[in-house]
């Protein structure tokens, strides 16, 4: 623990620190947040040193081969060659890091409670080096009160003291893979820190990396607007797809009352429907928040509906396609032949985490359906925590015979370097969850929306 008057002899180093860009950083999670973060930062000036677990993302990065859409191998390579960014297995080199950014997934356990383990490691391998004078911001997604309860106790096992030795902080990741039009620097950052002195170096380190922050008044506020964001989405795109069961239920199309509700210019906001929720956020955090609200005897019957929506659309769709199947005279599905296309939870990016596609695959299959994939951003399946079965699975090529091949094709993510004109020529059936072909006027043999 320091001497009392040296907390703001501290505060001004890290201060100078960081606006001459001395400041060393230490991003510790290298994958859609992280790396994105740690190429920011070094491209302002900042020596940046990213850290993983994963030997193989160090080796492939400090060769300037990047793995993530967000950061280019060109510009990895000149951050890497200007010996402004390094990667590595070696966590006692935090030691070296005036500013440590923490990037770990905050995942769901099997009775979707919070999964703190990987926040809880990272904490206690910074305790390890950690020392006076550096600032500690998490950026992991998870309950309020997670950095000042959890995380803060976990360093000042060491004996040195928040925000007299060392300083806290949180400030939600935002990012959005695929988005052309806002990244890590141009997104507004919501930052916070624990205690005034926090607050302040938090604000600075980040001021130099993008153009807006946007401080709020604690950690517990910061770890509550994520939260908020997430269930926004969740909660407004359950509300569509139960609109959508009841729409098709009346024969009306959900896509047409969406387009032209949306013309109005006030007081509404279009959300669409699909098979599922996928990604690392909007899947999972909003069950954050519904464990940690049973402390306070508040309900959230509310979010835990929109999940059991959203987490039910998968059933939908199969059984869509199983009726489609049936109504137009082809194989039945324990039978058929399945090409879904779409891997990766969203358009135009390799991003396969917590994807409806796979839930959509194995229900497929457990009924007995030969189910193949196509992603043009998908090569082959990674090691997934939740379907390791299909790890290893290979892309098939999109072509005339290979569509013609399956007794139904099911559109399940709507990337745009997809030859929609072909596979219209060529599918006996399509099932569309996205409504890509009323949007190109494309007219297949037999279409169903689902």
């Amino acid at each position: 623990m320091l001497e009392d008057g040296m907390t703001h002899a501290i505060d001004s180093s890290q201060l100078t620190l960081i606006s001459e860009r001395r400041a060393v950083v230490g991003v510790i999670g290298l994958g859609y947040v992280g790396l994105p973060l740690a190429a920011a930062a070094a491209a302002v000036g900042f020596k940046t040193v990213g850290f993983d677990i994963d030997s193989e993302k160090p080796s492939r990065l400090n060769a300037g081969e990047s793995y993530i859409d967000a950061v280019s191998s060109e510009q990895l390579k000149r951050l890497v060659n200007a010996g402004s960014f390094s990667a590595t297995t070696d966590f006692s080199r935090l030691a070296e890091a005036d500013v440590i950014i923490i990037c770990v997934p905050t995942p769901l356990t099997r009775h979707r409670e919070p999964d703190l383990s990987y926040i809880q490691r990272t904490g206690k391998v910074i305790a390890e080096t950690l020392r006076p004078g550096q600032i500690i911001v998490l950026e992991s997604t998870t309950w309020p009160g997670t950095t000042r309860e959890f995380l803060k106790p976990i360093l000042e096992e060491t004996g040195l003291v928040c925000g007299t030795d060392f300083f806290l902080g949180f400030s939600p990741e935002r990012e959005d893979p695929g988005n052309a039009q806002f990244g890590t620097v141009s997104i507004p950052k919501i930052v916070s820190g624990d205690g005034v002195l926090a607050s302040e170096l938090v604000a600075a380190f980040y001021s130099a990396v993008v153009e807006q922050v946007v401080p709020v008044s604690s950690p517990d506020v910061a770890e509550a607007v994520k939260i908020t964001e997430n269930i926004f989405r969740s909660v407004n795109i359950a509300l569509v797809n139960e609109l959508k069961l009841i729409y098709d239920a009346m024969g009306i199309d959900v896509w047409e009352v969406i387009e032209a509700a949306k013309t109005k210019p006030f007081g509404y906001m279009p959300f669409y429907p699909g098979p599922g929720l996928g990604g690392h956020c909007i899947p999972i955090d909003p069950f954050y928040l519904t464990w940690k609200a049973r402390e306070f005897d508040a309900p959230t019957r509310f979010i835990e509906l929109a999940g059991e929506i959203n987490t039910g659309m998968p059933k939908y769709v199969v059984s869509r396609l199983a009726e489609a199947l049936d109504s137009h005279g082809g194989t039945p599905l324990g039978q058929a032949r399945v090409l879904i296309v779409g891997l990766a939870y969203k358009k135009n990016v390799s991003d396969v985490r917590e994807s409806p596609s796979f839930k959509l695959v194995e229900l497929m299959r457990r009924r007995g359906a030969d189910v193949s994939f196509h992603d043009p951003h998908v090569e082959e399946v990674p090691s997934i925590r939740e379907h390791p079965e299909m790890a290893g699975e290979r892309s098939v090529s999109l072509t005339p015979e290979t569509v013609a091949e399956y007794d139904a094709v099911l559109i399940s993510t709507d990337h745009d370097d997809i030859d929609y004109g072909m596979v219209s020529a060529n599918a006996r059936l399509i099932v569309d969850t996205r409504n890509v072909f009323a949007r190109r006027s494309l007219t297949p043999r037999i279409l169903v929306k689902a």
